[in-house]
Protein backbone atom coordinates (compact mmCIF):
# COMPACT_ATOMS: atom_id res chain seq x y z
CA UNK A 1 0.00 0.00 0.00
CA UNK A 2 1.91 2.76 -1.20
CA UNK A 3 1.83 6.56 -2.48
CA UNK A 4 2.88 7.35 -5.70
CA UNK A 5 6.21 9.72 -5.80
CA UNK A 6 6.26 12.70 -7.32
CA UNK A 7 8.05 11.65 -10.26
CA UNK A 8 5.56 8.85 -11.17
CA UNK A 9 2.71 11.25 -10.44
CA UNK A 10 3.46 14.25 -12.51
CA UNK A 11 3.94 12.44 -15.75
CA UNK A 12 4.99 14.32 -18.98
CA UNK A 13 2.45 14.61 -21.51
CA UNK A 14 2.43 13.79 -25.30
CA UNK A 15 4.04 16.55 -26.16
CA UNK A 16 6.65 16.40 -24.18
CA UNK A 17 5.66 19.20 -21.75
CA UNK A 18 5.46 18.34 -17.96
CA UNK A 19 1.97 18.86 -16.78
CA UNK A 20 0.33 18.51 -13.18
CA UNK A 21 -1.30 15.54 -12.53
CA UNK A 22 -5.28 15.42 -11.59
CA UNK A 23 -6.37 13.73 -8.86
CA UNK A 24 -8.73 10.58 -9.49
CA UNK A 25 -10.18 9.22 -6.35
CA UNK A 26 -11.84 5.50 -7.19
CA UNK A 27 -14.14 4.45 -4.86
CA UNK A 28 -14.12 0.33 -4.49
CA UNK A 29 -11.69 -2.06 -5.86
CA UNK A 30 -13.20 -4.65 -8.22
CA UNK A 31 -12.63 -4.81 -11.95
CA UNK A 32 -14.12 -1.41 -12.64
CA UNK A 33 -12.75 0.25 -10.00
CA UNK A 34 -8.99 -1.23 -10.56
CA UNK A 35 -9.20 -1.19 -13.95
CA UNK A 36 -10.35 2.49 -13.65
CA UNK A 37 -7.11 3.08 -11.21
CA UNK A 38 -4.99 1.99 -13.75
CA UNK A 39 -6.20 3.71 -17.05
CA UNK A 40 -5.94 7.08 -14.96
CA UNK A 41 -2.29 5.94 -13.72
CA UNK A 42 -1.40 5.32 -17.70
CA UNK A 43 -2.47 8.98 -18.30
CA UNK A 44 -0.35 10.28 -15.71
CA UNK A 45 -3.16 11.21 -13.02
CA UNK A 46 -2.64 10.97 -9.41
CA UNK A 47 -4.94 7.84 -8.30
CA UNK A 48 -6.33 7.19 -4.73
CA UNK A 49 -7.98 4.02 -4.92
CA UNK A 50 -10.23 3.29 -1.24
CA UNK A 51 -11.45 -0.29 -0.70
CA UNK A 52 -12.69 -1.82 2.25
CA UNK A 53 -12.09 -5.57 1.93
CA UNK A 54 -9.52 -6.27 -0.21
CA UNK A 55 -8.21 -5.65 -3.74
CA UNK A 56 -9.99 -7.41 -6.75
CA UNK A 57 -13.24 -6.91 -4.40
CA UNK A 58 -16.24 -9.13 -4.49
CA UNK A 59 -15.74 -10.45 -7.55
CA UNK A 60 -11.67 -11.32 -7.03
CA UNK A 61 -12.54 -12.60 -3.46
CA UNK A 62 -16.34 -13.77 -2.78
CA UNK A 63 -18.26 -13.91 -6.59
CA UNK A 64 -16.58 -14.68 -9.90
CA UNK A 65 -12.98 -15.90 -8.99
CA UNK A 66 -13.94 -18.43 -6.58
CA UNK A 67 -17.39 -19.70 -7.85
CA UNK A 68 -15.45 -20.14 -11.07
CA UNK A 69 -12.92 -22.19 -9.57
CA UNK A 70 -15.29 -24.32 -7.91
CA UNK A 71 -17.19 -24.95 -11.13
CA UNK A 72 -13.93 -25.54 -13.29
CA UNK A 73 -13.40 -28.53 -10.18
CA UNK A 74 -17.10 -29.89 -10.90
CA UNK A 75 -16.39 -29.92 -14.50
CA UNK A 76 -13.80 -32.71 -14.64
CA UNK A 77 -16.90 -34.79 -12.86
CA UNK A 78 -18.71 -34.24 -16.03
CA UNK A 79 -16.23 -35.26 -17.99
CA UNK A 80 -15.78 -38.60 -16.02
CA UNK A 81 -19.70 -38.68 -16.50
CA UNK A 82 -18.69 -39.70 -20.49
CA UNK A 83 -15.52 -42.22 -19.57
CA UNK A 84 -17.55 -45.11 -19.55
CA UNK A 85 -19.02 -44.52 -23.29
CA UNK A 86 -15.87 -43.95 -24.50
CA UNK A 87 -14.70 -47.25 -22.95
CA UNK A 88 -12.28 -45.84 -19.82
CA UNK A 89 -13.46 -47.57 -16.51
CA UNK A 90 -11.56 -48.05 -13.63
CA UNK A 91 -10.24 -50.66 -11.86
CA UNK A 92 -12.62 -52.30 -10.23
CA UNK A 93 -15.08 -52.01 -13.28
CA UNK A 94 -17.05 -49.62 -12.25
CA UNK A 95 -17.55 -46.13 -14.06
CA UNK A 96 -14.47 -43.78 -13.82
CA UNK A 97 -17.08 -41.01 -12.12
CA UNK A 98 -18.38 -43.65 -9.47
CA UNK A 99 -14.40 -44.13 -8.75
CA UNK A 100 -14.09 -40.36 -8.10
CA UNK A 101 -14.42 -38.68 -4.60
CA UNK A 102 -14.72 -35.19 -4.05
CA UNK A 103 -12.68 -33.94 -0.61
CA UNK A 104 -15.02 -30.36 -0.58
CA UNK A 105 -12.63 -29.37 2.10
CA UNK A 106 -9.44 -29.81 -0.16
CA UNK A 107 -11.81 -27.94 -3.05
CA UNK A 108 -12.70 -24.70 -1.12
CA UNK A 109 -9.68 -24.53 0.46
CA UNK A 110 -8.07 -24.29 -3.29
CA UNK A 111 -10.12 -21.60 -4.15
CA UNK A 112 -9.78 -19.11 -1.06
CA UNK A 113 -6.43 -19.75 -2.05
CA UNK A 114 -6.50 -18.82 -5.83
CA UNK A 115 -9.09 -16.12 -4.90
CA UNK A 116 -6.00 -14.34 -2.53
CA UNK A 117 -3.71 -15.01 -5.00
CA UNK A 118 -5.44 -13.54 -7.75
CA UNK A 119 -6.38 -10.50 -5.01
CA UNK A 120 -2.28 -9.82 -4.36
CA UNK A 121 -1.63 -10.48 -8.21
CA UNK A 122 -3.67 -7.19 -8.50
CA UNK A 123 -2.36 -5.31 -5.77
CA UNK A 124 1.21 -5.78 -6.65
CA UNK A 125 0.23 -4.17 -10.11
CA UNK A 126 -1.53 -1.38 -9.03
CA UNK A 127 1.66 -0.70 -6.18
CA UNK A 128 4.11 -1.10 -9.34
CA UNK A 129 2.38 1.59 -11.68
CA UNK A 130 2.21 3.99 -8.77
CA UNK A 131 -1.72 3.87 -7.86
CA UNK A 132 -2.44 4.96 -3.96
CA UNK A 133 -4.59 2.02 -2.04
CA UNK A 134 -6.50 2.91 1.21
CA UNK A 135 -7.91 0.61 3.05
CA UNK A 136 -11.39 1.55 4.13
CA UNK A 137 -14.97 2.65 3.37
CA UNK A 138 -14.98 6.20 1.40
CA UNK A 139 -17.99 8.77 1.34
CA UNK A 140 -18.39 11.01 -0.71
CA UNK A 141 -18.52 14.64 0.63
CA UNK A 142 -20.09 16.52 -2.68
CA UNK A 143 -18.99 16.16 -5.26
CA UNK A 144 -14.79 16.86 -5.25
CA UNK A 145 -13.83 15.53 -1.91
CA UNK A 146 -14.02 11.98 -0.60
CA UNK A 147 -13.43 10.84 3.29
CA UNK A 148 -11.98 7.66 4.70
CA UNK A 149 -13.73 6.28 7.96
CA UNK A 150 -14.63 9.75 8.58
CA UNK A 151 -10.95 10.42 8.38
CA UNK A 152 -8.29 11.23 5.83
CA UNK A 153 -9.89 13.56 2.56
CA UNK A 154 -9.22 13.32 -0.39
CA UNK A 155 -9.47 16.40 -2.88
CA UNK A 156 -10.45 14.90 -6.64
CA UNK A 157 -11.10 16.36 -10.01
CA UNK A 158 -12.65 13.27 -11.11
CA UNK A 159 -14.38 10.56 -8.73
CA UNK A 160 -15.32 6.85 -9.80
CA UNK A 161 -17.84 4.79 -7.88
CA UNK A 162 -17.28 1.39 -7.90
CA UNK A 163 -18.20 0.00 -5.17
CA UNK A 164 -20.56 -3.65 -6.46
CA UNK A 165 -23.21 -5.46 -5.49
CA UNK A 166 -23.96 -7.61 -2.35
CA UNK A 167 -26.62 -10.62 -2.30
CA UNK A 168 -30.19 -9.67 -1.67
CA UNK A 169 -31.30 -11.54 1.93
CA UNK A 170 -35.19 -12.13 2.25
CA UNK A 171 -36.35 -11.13 5.61
CA UNK A 172 -37.37 -15.08 6.32
CA UNK A 173 -34.34 -16.74 4.90
CA UNK A 174 -31.21 -15.05 6.89
CA UNK A 175 -27.53 -16.45 5.92
CA UNK A 176 -26.23 -18.17 9.24
CA UNK A 177 -23.53 -19.47 7.37
CA UNK A 178 -23.75 -23.15 8.98
CA UNK A 179 -26.45 -24.11 6.85
CA UNK A 180 -28.22 -21.49 5.31
CA UNK A 181 -26.21 -20.13 2.51
CA UNK A 182 -25.57 -17.49 0.76
CA UNK A 183 -22.90 -17.48 -2.23
CA UNK A 184 -20.46 -15.37 -0.77
CA UNK A 185 -19.94 -17.87 2.17
CA UNK A 186 -20.53 -21.23 0.43
CA UNK A 187 -16.56 -21.54 0.94
CA UNK A 188 -16.66 -22.57 4.14
CA UNK A 189 -18.53 -26.15 3.45
CA UNK A 190 -16.02 -29.07 4.80
CA UNK A 191 -17.79 -31.63 3.59
CA UNK A 192 -20.69 -32.38 0.31
CA UNK A 193 -23.79 -31.51 1.23
CA UNK A 194 -25.86 -34.43 1.65
CA UNK A 195 -29.25 -32.32 -0.05
CA UNK A 196 -28.61 -28.86 -1.55
CA UNK A 197 -31.42 -26.95 -1.88
CA UNK A 198 -30.50 -24.13 -4.43
CA UNK A 199 -33.17 -20.86 -4.25
CA UNK A 200 -33.19 -19.18 -7.31
CA UNK A 201 -32.49 -20.07 -11.06
CA UNK A 202 -31.01 -17.31 -12.33
CA UNK A 203 -27.40 -17.13 -13.41
CA UNK A 204 -25.74 -17.78 -10.09
CA UNK A 205 -28.25 -20.20 -9.12
CA UNK A 206 -28.06 -22.35 -12.31
CA UNK A 207 -23.99 -22.19 -11.87
CA UNK A 208 -23.63 -23.48 -8.30
CA UNK A 209 -26.77 -25.87 -8.72
CA UNK A 210 -24.77 -27.44 -11.72
CA UNK A 211 -21.51 -27.26 -10.03
CA UNK A 212 -22.86 -29.29 -6.57
CA UNK A 213 -24.82 -31.65 -8.51
CA UNK A 214 -21.95 -32.35 -10.48
CA UNK A 215 -19.86 -33.12 -7.31
CA UNK A 216 -22.22 -35.65 -5.96
CA UNK A 217 -24.38 -34.31 -4.00
CA UNK A 218 -28.49 -34.23 -4.48
CA UNK A 219 -29.65 -30.80 -5.60
CA UNK A 220 -32.91 -29.42 -5.71
CA UNK A 221 -33.13 -26.16 -7.53
CA UNK A 222 -36.17 -24.04 -6.64
CA UNK A 223 -37.40 -21.89 -9.46
CA UNK A 224 -39.88 -18.75 -9.01
CA UNK A 225 -40.33 -19.06 -13.10
CA UNK A 226 -41.25 -21.22 -15.69
CA UNK A 227 -38.08 -22.60 -16.58
CA UNK A 228 -34.90 -22.01 -15.07
CA UNK A 229 -32.11 -19.27 -16.31
CA UNK A 230 -35.83 -17.09 -17.72
CA UNK A 231 -33.71 -14.35 -19.29
CA UNK A 232 -31.46 -16.45 -21.09
CA UNK A 233 -31.85 -18.01 -24.76
CA UNK A 234 -35.29 -20.08 -24.14
CA UNK A 235 -33.34 -22.89 -26.34
CA UNK A 236 -30.43 -22.59 -24.35
CA UNK A 237 -32.43 -22.44 -21.12
CA UNK A 238 -34.35 -25.75 -22.81
CA UNK A 239 -31.16 -27.64 -23.34
CA UNK A 240 -30.09 -26.74 -19.43
CA UNK A 241 -32.81 -27.63 -17.88
CA UNK A 242 -33.02 -31.50 -19.68
CA UNK A 243 -29.13 -31.73 -18.88
CA UNK A 244 -30.32 -30.89 -15.25
CA UNK A 245 -33.14 -33.71 -14.99
CA UNK A 246 -31.05 -35.94 -17.16
CA UNK A 247 -28.28 -36.12 -14.02
CA UNK A 248 -30.54 -36.37 -11.44
CA UNK A 249 -31.53 -32.62 -10.30
CA UNK A 250 -35.09 -32.22 -9.20
CA UNK A 251 -36.46 -29.21 -10.71
CA UNK A 252 -38.88 -27.00 -9.13
CA UNK A 253 -40.73 -24.56 -11.50
CA UNK A 254 -42.94 -22.57 -10.68
CA UNK A 255 -41.96 -22.41 -7.41
CA UNK A 256 -41.19 -19.25 -5.22
CA UNK A 257 -39.58 -19.74 -1.93
CA UNK A 258 -41.05 -17.36 0.96
CA UNK A 259 -38.62 -18.66 3.77
CA UNK A 260 -35.94 -21.44 4.74
CA UNK A 261 -34.51 -21.90 7.93
CA UNK A 262 -32.07 -23.99 9.87
CA UNK A 263 -33.87 -26.52 12.37
CA UNK A 264 -30.91 -28.11 13.89
CA UNK A 265 -30.06 -31.05 11.64
CA UNK A 266 -30.97 -29.90 7.56
CA UNK A 267 -33.16 -27.18 6.78
CA UNK A 268 -36.66 -26.42 6.02
CA UNK A 269 -37.53 -23.79 2.58
CA UNK A 270 -41.21 -23.39 2.54
CA UNK A 271 -42.96 -21.83 -0.76
CA UNK A 272 -45.53 -19.24 -1.60
CA UNK A 273 -48.06 -22.33 -2.20
CA UNK A 274 -47.13 -23.96 1.02
CA UNK A 275 -45.23 -26.94 0.10
CA UNK A 276 -42.40 -27.63 2.14
CA UNK A 277 -38.73 -28.95 1.09
CA UNK A 278 -36.77 -30.55 3.40
CA UNK A 279 -32.85 -30.88 2.58
CA UNK A 280 -29.55 -30.75 4.11
CA UNK A 281 -28.27 -27.17 3.22
CA UNK A 282 -29.84 -24.27 1.21
CA UNK A 283 -28.10 -21.47 -0.92
CA UNK A 284 -30.25 -18.26 -1.35
CA UNK A 285 -29.21 -17.19 -4.82
CA UNK A 286 -32.09 -14.60 -5.28
CA UNK A 287 -30.20 -11.28 -6.62
CA UNK A 288 -28.28 -8.85 -5.86
CA UNK A 289 -28.76 -4.90 -4.44
CA UNK A 290 -26.01 -2.36 -5.10
CA UNK A 291 -23.69 -1.17 -2.23
CA UNK A 292 -24.70 2.35 -2.62
CA UNK A 293 -26.44 3.38 0.57
CA UNK A 294 -24.70 5.09 2.90
CA UNK A 295 -22.03 6.52 0.85
CA UNK A 296 -22.76 10.06 0.05
CA UNK A 297 -24.27 9.76 -3.23
CA UNK A 298 -27.76 11.33 -2.43
CA UNK A 299 -26.06 14.36 -0.10
CA UNK A 300 -23.57 14.70 -3.43
CA UNK A 301 -26.76 15.03 -5.67
CA UNK A 302 -26.24 11.93 -7.42
CA UNK A 303 -29.06 10.47 -9.56
CA UNK A 304 -30.37 6.65 -8.14
CA UNK A 305 -32.88 4.65 -9.64
CA UNK A 306 -35.61 3.30 -7.51
CA UNK A 307 -33.62 0.02 -6.90
CA UNK A 308 -30.78 1.88 -5.69
CA UNK A 309 -28.30 1.81 -8.66
CA UNK A 310 -26.31 4.68 -9.96
CA UNK A 311 -27.58 6.38 -12.81
CA UNK A 312 -25.00 6.66 -15.88
CA UNK A 313 -24.96 7.48 -19.40
CA UNK A 314 -22.84 5.47 -21.98
CA UNK A 315 -19.84 7.13 -21.19
CA UNK A 316 -20.37 6.29 -17.24
CA UNK A 317 -21.41 10.24 -16.09
CA UNK A 318 -23.75 10.52 -13.45
CA UNK A 319 -25.82 13.68 -13.40
CA UNK A 320 -22.79 15.01 -10.96
CA UNK A 321 -19.81 16.48 -13.03
CA UNK A 322 -16.86 14.86 -12.18
CA UNK A 323 -18.37 11.84 -10.48
CA UNK A 324 -18.71 8.80 -12.27
CA UNK A 325 -19.99 5.43 -11.96
CA UNK A 326 -18.77 1.56 -13.34
CA UNK A 327 -19.91 -2.01 -12.58
CA UNK A 328 -22.58 -3.84 -10.43
CA UNK A 329 -23.76 -0.55 -8.60
CA UNK A 330 -24.85 0.84 -12.29
CA UNK A 331 -27.08 -1.95 -12.96
CA UNK A 332 -26.01 -2.10 -16.33
CA UNK A 333 -25.17 -5.52 -16.72
CA UNK A 334 -23.76 -7.42 -13.60
CA UNK A 335 -20.41 -8.69 -15.52
CA UNK A 336 -16.34 -8.13 -14.64
CA UNK A 337 -15.40 -7.65 -18.04
CA UNK A 338 -18.28 -5.08 -17.86
CA UNK A 339 -17.17 -3.18 -15.54
CA UNK A 340 -13.89 -2.81 -16.46
CA UNK A 341 -14.84 -1.53 -19.97
CA UNK A 342 -17.33 1.43 -17.78
CA UNK A 343 -14.16 2.09 -15.46
CA UNK A 344 -11.92 3.16 -18.51
CA UNK A 345 -14.27 4.58 -20.08
CA UNK A 346 -14.85 6.89 -17.17
CA UNK A 347 -11.29 7.74 -16.88
CA UNK A 348 -11.00 8.40 -20.91
CA UNK A 349 -13.90 10.73 -20.46
CA UNK A 350 -12.64 12.68 -17.18
CA UNK A 351 -9.36 13.12 -18.59
CA UNK A 352 -10.27 14.13 -21.74
CA UNK A 353 -8.81 11.26 -24.06
CA UNK A 354 -10.73 9.71 -27.21
CA UNK A 355 -14.09 8.26 -26.07
CA UNK A 356 -15.82 5.13 -27.41
CA UNK A 357 -19.62 5.22 -25.56
CA UNK A 358 -20.43 1.48 -24.52
CA UNK A 359 -22.13 -0.80 -26.33
CA UNK A 360 -24.01 -2.95 -25.03
CA UNK A 361 -25.04 -4.42 -27.96
CA UNK A 362 -22.02 -6.13 -28.69
CA UNK A 363 -21.14 -7.59 -25.18
CA UNK A 364 -20.35 -11.47 -24.89
CA UNK A 365 -21.21 -13.31 -21.84
CA UNK A 366 -21.07 -16.85 -20.51
CA UNK A 367 -22.45 -18.93 -18.25
CA UNK A 368 -20.59 -21.77 -16.16
CA UNK A 369 -22.94 -24.11 -16.60
CA UNK A 370 -22.31 -27.86 -18.17
CA UNK A 371 -23.03 -27.50 -21.07
CA UNK A 372 -21.62 -23.54 -21.04
CA UNK A 373 -24.26 -21.22 -22.62
CA UNK A 374 -22.21 -18.41 -24.40
CA UNK A 375 -23.85 -15.03 -25.68
CA UNK A 376 -22.82 -11.89 -27.95
CA UNK A 377 -24.60 -9.46 -29.22
CA UNK A 378 -28.44 -8.90 -29.30
CA UNK A 379 -30.59 -11.47 -28.17
CA UNK A 380 -33.41 -12.95 -30.10
CA UNK A 381 -36.13 -11.60 -27.88
CA UNK A 382 -34.66 -8.45 -28.42
CA UNK A 383 -34.79 -8.89 -32.13
CA UNK A 384 -38.12 -9.92 -31.70
CA UNK A 385 -39.30 -6.65 -29.23
CA UNK A 386 -36.94 -4.27 -31.88
CA UNK A 387 -39.20 -5.52 -34.65
CA UNK A 388 -36.28 -6.38 -36.67
CA UNK A 389 -35.90 -8.79 -39.69
CA UNK A 390 -33.15 -10.95 -39.23
CA UNK A 391 -32.72 -14.52 -40.30
CA UNK A 392 -31.52 -17.11 -37.43
CA UNK A 393 -29.55 -20.65 -38.42
CA UNK A 394 -29.26 -23.30 -36.00
CA UNK A 395 -26.84 -26.19 -35.82
CA UNK A 396 -27.03 -28.74 -33.12
CA UNK A 397 -23.46 -29.82 -31.53
CA UNK A 398 -24.33 -33.66 -31.91
CA UNK A 399 -23.42 -33.43 -35.52
CA UNK A 400 -20.12 -32.55 -35.48
CA UNK A 401 -17.37 -35.52 -35.36
CA UNK A 402 -15.33 -33.57 -32.70
CA UNK A 403 -18.15 -33.38 -30.36
CA UNK A 404 -19.05 -37.44 -31.16
CA UNK A 405 -15.37 -38.25 -30.46
CA UNK A 406 -15.42 -36.18 -27.17
CA UNK A 407 -18.69 -38.03 -26.33
CA UNK A 408 -20.82 -34.35 -26.28
CA UNK A 409 -24.22 -34.81 -27.27
CA UNK A 410 -25.63 -31.94 -25.44
CA UNK A 411 -25.13 -28.08 -27.32
CA UNK A 412 -25.91 -25.52 -30.43
CA UNK A 413 -24.69 -23.23 -32.36
CA UNK A 414 -27.57 -20.07 -33.10
CA UNK A 415 -26.39 -17.24 -35.17
CA UNK A 416 -28.55 -13.93 -36.08
CA UNK A 417 -27.83 -12.07 -38.93
CA UNK A 418 -29.53 -8.99 -40.55
CA UNK A 419 -32.29 -10.54 -43.28
CA UNK A 420 -31.32 -7.15 -46.08
CA UNK A 421 -27.35 -7.39 -45.10
CA UNK A 422 -26.30 -10.97 -43.70
CA UNK A 423 -24.31 -8.80 -40.86
CA UNK A 424 -24.46 -10.94 -38.03
CA UNK A 425 -25.71 -9.15 -34.90
CA UNK A 426 -25.88 -12.04 -32.30
CA UNK A 427 -25.01 -15.48 -31.08
CA UNK A 428 -25.63 -18.49 -29.12
CA UNK A 429 -23.35 -21.12 -28.35
CA UNK A 430 -24.47 -24.01 -25.98
CA UNK A 431 -21.28 -26.55 -25.29
CA UNK A 432 -18.03 -27.12 -22.94
CA UNK A 433 -15.94 -24.15 -23.22
CA UNK A 434 -19.07 -22.51 -24.90
CA UNK A 435 -17.20 -19.28 -23.59
CA UNK A 436 -14.13 -19.92 -25.75
CA UNK A 437 -16.23 -21.05 -29.00
CA UNK A 438 -18.24 -17.60 -28.93
CA UNK A 439 -14.85 -15.85 -29.76
CA UNK A 440 -15.34 -15.87 -33.56
CA UNK A 441 -18.94 -14.62 -33.31
CA UNK A 442 -17.72 -11.90 -30.89
CA UNK A 443 -15.35 -10.76 -33.58
CA UNK A 444 -18.21 -10.57 -36.18
CA UNK A 445 -20.52 -8.38 -33.82
CA UNK A 446 -18.03 -6.17 -33.01
CA UNK A 447 -16.67 -6.07 -36.67
CA UNK A 448 -19.81 -6.05 -38.04
CA UNK A 449 -18.91 -9.10 -40.69
CA UNK A 450 -21.86 -10.76 -42.44
CA UNK A 451 -22.68 -14.62 -42.25
CA UNK A 452 -20.92 -15.15 -45.26
CA UNK A 453 -17.51 -13.38 -44.20
CA UNK A 454 -17.79 -15.83 -41.10
CA UNK A 455 -18.46 -18.84 -43.13
CA UNK A 456 -15.38 -17.76 -45.21
CA UNK A 457 -13.08 -18.27 -42.91
CA UNK A 458 -11.32 -21.76 -42.36
CA UNK A 459 -12.19 -23.54 -39.62
CA UNK A 460 -9.96 -26.56 -38.57
CA UNK A 461 -11.50 -30.30 -39.24
CA UNK A 462 -12.43 -31.74 -36.58
CA UNK A 463 -12.89 -29.45 -34.50
CA UNK A 464 -16.67 -28.39 -32.08
CA UNK A 465 -15.23 -24.59 -33.64
CA UNK A 466 -16.44 -25.92 -37.35
CA UNK A 467 -19.92 -25.90 -36.35
CA UNK A 468 -19.55 -21.61 -35.88
CA UNK A 469 -18.65 -21.90 -39.55
CA UNK A 470 -21.52 -24.38 -40.41
CA UNK A 471 -24.44 -22.41 -39.04
CA UNK A 472 -23.16 -19.33 -40.79
CA UNK A 473 -23.08 -21.19 -44.04
CA UNK A 474 -26.90 -21.96 -43.14
CA UNK A 475 -27.79 -18.31 -42.62
CA UNK A 476 -26.67 -18.15 -46.11
CA UNK A 477 -29.20 -20.17 -47.47
CA UNK A 478 -32.00 -19.03 -45.10
CA UNK A 479 -31.21 -15.56 -46.96
CA UNK A 480 -30.74 -16.36 -50.20
CA UNK A 481 -33.29 -19.33 -50.69
CA UNK A 482 -35.55 -19.15 -47.39
CA UNK A 483 -34.49 -22.45 -46.93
Amino acid sequence: MTAPTPEAAATPSPSGDARPPQRVVVLGGGPGGYEAALAARRAGADVTLIERRGVGGSAVLTDVVPSKTLIATAEWMTIAERAGELGIHVGDGTSAQQGLRVDLARVNERVVELARAQSTDIADRLERDGVRVVEGTGRLDGADRVLVDGGPVFEADAIVVAVGASPRVLPEAKPDGERVFLWTQLYRLTALPERMIVVGSGVTGAEFAGAYNALGADVVLVSSREHVLPGEDADAAAVLEKVFRSRGMTVLNKSRAVAARNVGDGVEVTLEDGRVVEGSHVLMAVGSIPNTDGIGLAEAGVRLTRSGHVEVDRVSRTNVRGIYAAGDCTGVLPLASVAAVQGRIAIAHALGDAVQPFDRSVIAANIFTAPEIATVGLSERELQEGGHRYVVSHMPLNRNPRAKMLGISDGFVKVFAREATGIVVGGVVVAPRAGELVFPLSLAVTQRLTADQVAQALSVYPSLSGTLSETARLAHSQRSWGA
